[in-house]
């Protein structure tokens, strides 16, 4: 008899997730086409095809980076946000070995939103990166609250062409197609 209860009350909650759902089957099959509103060019904001919202952060040795005065100097702008945890080590490693080389003119910055200060920080500065420090996590919500591997390529015009969790792939060719 509880057996007939409970498969009598699972049946039931199966019918009333689904009828309380709608024609829910619509979402789950994918169209193939991104629903998403597109984006303004020109606008400010975190998305491909927006101008990448400026900002200042120190840097592992306390100086002020600011975005707006680097990227004339550079080809565009990387950031790489970091926790500092194996898999962030491995997609840094990554880049330092076979991304960095073939981008002479892109600035490379991995942004610590973990350590909260910069003295923290300083012992973590990999080769080829700058360290920025993220103390309050600023950055990571201008970034669509960016979290640990998320990677921005940001072009020498400010323009976002690239936000997303760390592809090798990607990056490489979002790199060579920057203008």
């Amino acid at each position: 008899m509880l057996f007939v209860r409970i498969v009598l009350l699972f049946t039931m909650s199966v019918v009333f997730v689904f009828v309380g759902c709608g024609n829910m089957t619509n979402d789950l099959l994918p169209s193939g086409s991104d629903k998403r509103p597109p984006v303004q060019p020109g606008t400010t904001g975190p998305a491909v095809g927006q101008i990448a919202p400026d900002f200042t952060l120190s840097d592992s040795f306390g100086n002020p980076v600011t975005l707006s005065t680097v990227l004339p100097a550079c080809k565009g702008v990387v950031l790489y946000f970091t926790m500092w945890c194996p898999i962030c080590a491995s997609d840094m490693s990554y880049m330092q070995n076979y991304i960095m080389p073939q981008n002479p003119n892109v600035l490379f910055f991995a942004v610590d939103y973990v350590s909260g200060s910069v003295a923290a920080a300083q012992g973590n500065d990999p080769s080829g990166f700058i360290v920025l420090v993220d103390s309050n996590q600023a950055v990571c919500k201008l970034y669509n609250n960016a979290t640990m591997a998320t990677t921005v390529v940001i072009d020498k015009n400010g323009v976002i062409q690239m936000n997303q969790i760390f592809w090798g792939d990607k990056l490489q060719s979002t790199l060579a197609g920057l203008p």
